[in-house]
């Protein structure tokens, strides 16, 4: 069965929505920013702050490769893994992608005591947030196979992508 990655921005709810849907399906889940941290031992702000953001997004696009080529999976992109072309074409070559599409306004509450993402650790983060979601929001949208709206609780949002996707729930046995 195909893999589905969730896409969407930073504090749409794809790790938890994520945890719930691989749960409900009886998938593995991989939160795509944990799975870079393992693999290069420091957390996501670290390899900003020591390596840059370019070589993060190279790491990005390998994992991308890498989780793409997997089965019955369900991956909680980083916030913009989906935005870079490179990487919608390899994932959407093997995976479902699932936009989390939730307000501006609903994410700027979300994240307003935000201190671990590193594109947000400025004085004018919601400005910061607002720029960063119009800009990414277009390639969202292009990089979806289907868009759900996320903003609700995280179980009916499940609920809406296993009745919109078709997809069988597991058994309890």
């Amino acid at each position: 069965m195909k893999s589905i990655f969730l896409c969407g921005f930073m504090g749409c709810g794809k790790t938890t929505v994520g945890r719930l849907l691989a749960k409900r399906l009886g998938r593995e889940f991989i939160d795509m920013d944990k799975y870079i941290e393992e693999k290069e031992n420091m957390t996501v702000s670290q390899i900003f702050e020591e390596n840059g953001e370019d070589y993060f997004r190279d790491i990005e696009h390998q994992v991308c490769i890498e989780l793409s080529e997997k089965e019955n999976l369900i991956v909680a992109t980083g916030g913009g893994a989906l935005t870079y072309k490179r990487n919608v074409e390899k994932v959407q070559k093997n995976a479902s992608v699932l936009f989390l599409s939730v307000p501006v306004k609903v994410i700027s509450k979300r994240l307003k005591n935000d201190t671990i993402r590193p594109l947000l650790q400025r004085e004018d983060k919601e400005q910061a947030i607002i720029e960063l979601y119009n800009k990414r929001l277009p390639l969202y949208t292009d990089a979806a196979t289907i868009i759900v709206d996320g903003s609700q609780n995280p179980n009916s949002v499940v609920n809406l992508i296993v009745s919109s996707m078709g997809l069988k729930a597991k058994k309890n046995r």
